[in-house]
């Protein structure tokens, strides 16, 4: 069977030359790498516990405030409960699997992609979705249509929370996509109270395609993530929902009275597909974002930070010329004086020569549950898969705290010692701070081997 090999993660695979691959391990040593491979070390026994199936690509697990129901995000439109003895309901709790663009079977990152619960949501029931429907007339250039249209919608649920009342969407945001991939696609409710969305850089590769705006960095072509005027790709919003028509800007957003859309809170993003917040200690936003070609990043975000690409990938400065090469040096400021912030955590992408093998990270969570001992206050994130082709996604771990690179290790599953042996699509946490895993054998969306786990102690 031919397999086809995603936009996120395809990459050249011209092998380098001898003096290029020692460069770069050069490289990553004097940066610091901070990854531990040794599999020897003792670790907490953990393992992975059924808790539903037959989904077909189900991407978040998302708990309800006030309650002890989880909701299941699939891409293909639907949103499953599973109420609080893990029961998943027969009928979906949202289906918009009628407005959703056509999608590709065989790989496709749009979708039902995010989805966050008003924190008041026992009250009133409001919750919100990021998904991708049909593209409008027109497009980014003359001849060329656009690929789809993103949007943000407020649905309302009847309150025994079994099932949504369709009548009650109402549009936040909609913007036109120029390429298929690079959505982002997480919507998170902060300790603010405002509902933050990431979105990606619009898609194709490098930030250079049609549809992908010039920006202040003249060494590499195009940049909507580091052009801060232009659009809201390749950036973390924060808005207001509280009141407004259809929504407020929060008064100390970064550009607000300034050169800048006034929802942006970060910017300098690839695909931050899953972002969340911390729901102890300093209630940190942690973001995972997909590489290009050599390197895959964690982020922890500051309202107002630049992350950096198009200008770097990981902590390397990126030539949009010729990916698989890194410039000898770039800006460590943008034009506005903001420093390009390194990512916490740094990843060899599979293609990496210096013994890559994630295809594309998955932002997860910060452990706080008591399930696990030892566990609190642990970033718990993992890897898509280790080729395109192969259901083998992988699992770490690192300990929050305030220095520049984190140390991290993988998770080493008790009845899976060598991966997780599926795809994994995305992660979950419950509102007592337990941590879940969506997964699936499939690349695409389609059939129905979607599964989700919870972490366990594996004693």
């Amino acid at each position: 069977m031919k397999i086809k090999v995603p936009n996120v993660l395809c990459r050249c695979m011209k092998a380098p030359s001898l003096f290029y691959t020692l460069a770069l391990v050069s490289m990553l040593v004097s940066s610091g790498c901070k990854k531990n491979d040794d599999k020897s070390q003792t670790q907490k026994a953990v393992d992975l516990q059924l808790i539903a199936d037959g989904f077909v690509s189900p991407v978040q697990v998302v708990a309800a405030p006030g309650t002890k129901n989880l909701y299941v995000l699939d891409q293909i439109g639907k949103v499953w409960l599973l109420d609080e003895n893990g029961n998943k309901w027969p009928t979906p709790f949202l289906d918009i699997s009628s407005k959703l663009v056509s999608l590709d079977p065989g790989y496709d990152e749009r979708g039902l992609l995010g989805l966050a619960f008003h924190p008041n949501f026992k009250n009133n029931c409001r919750f919100y979705i990021y998904y991708q429907l049909p593209p409008r007339p027109g497009g980014p250039a003359p001849g060329v249509s656009w690929n789809n249209l993103s949007r943000v919608s407020m649905f309302r649920a009847n309150c025994d929370e079994r099932r949504t009342d369709m009548s009650t969407e109402k549009v936040l945001l909609e913007w036109d996509d120029p390429q298929d991939n690079h959505n982002g696609g997480s919507l998170a409710f902060g300790p603010d109270g405002y509902l933050y969305i990431s979105i990606g850089d619009g898609g194709g590769a490098a930030d250079t395609a049609i549809g992908h705006v010039d920006d202040w960095y003249a060494d590499n072509k195009g940049g909507n993530a580091q052009n801060i005027e232009a659009n809201f790709f390749g950036k973390i919003l924060r808005i207001d929902i509280k009141s407004g028509t259809p929504y407020n800007i929060p008064d100390n957003n970064p550009f607000v009275n300034a050169p800048g859309k006034d929802e942006i809170y970060a910017y300098g993003f690839r695909n931050p597909y899953r972002m969340s917040f911390d729901m102890g200690g300093e209630n940190n936003l942690i973001v995972g974002d997909a590489g290009q070609q050599l390197w895959e990043e964690i982020n922890l975000v500051t309202k107002g930070g630049n992350y950096g690409w198009n200008v770097k990938e990981g902590r390397h400065c990126f030539n949009a010329a010729n990916n698989k090469d890194v410039l000898a040096s770039c800006p460590s400021n943008d034009n506005l004086g903001n420093p390009l912030i390194n990512p916490v955590i740094e990843l060899n992408n599979w293609q990496n020569p210096a013994n890559g093998k994630a295809t594309a990270v998955i932002g997860g969570y910060v452990y706080r549950g008591q399930a696990i001992a030892g566990w609190d206050g642990k970033y718990i994130f993992g890897t898509f898969s280790q080729t395109p082709a192969t259901p083998d996604g992988e699992l770490y771990m690192a300990t929050v705290n305030k220095a520049a690179a984190w140390d991290f290790q993988e998770v080493l599953l008790k009845n899976h010692p060598n991966d997780i042996g599926y795809y994994l699509r995305g992660f979950g946490q419950d509102n007592e701070g337990e941590i879940y895993l969506t997964v699936s054998s499939s690349l695409g969306p389609q059939g129905n081997t979607g599964k989700v786990f919870k972490l366990v102690n594996g004693d």
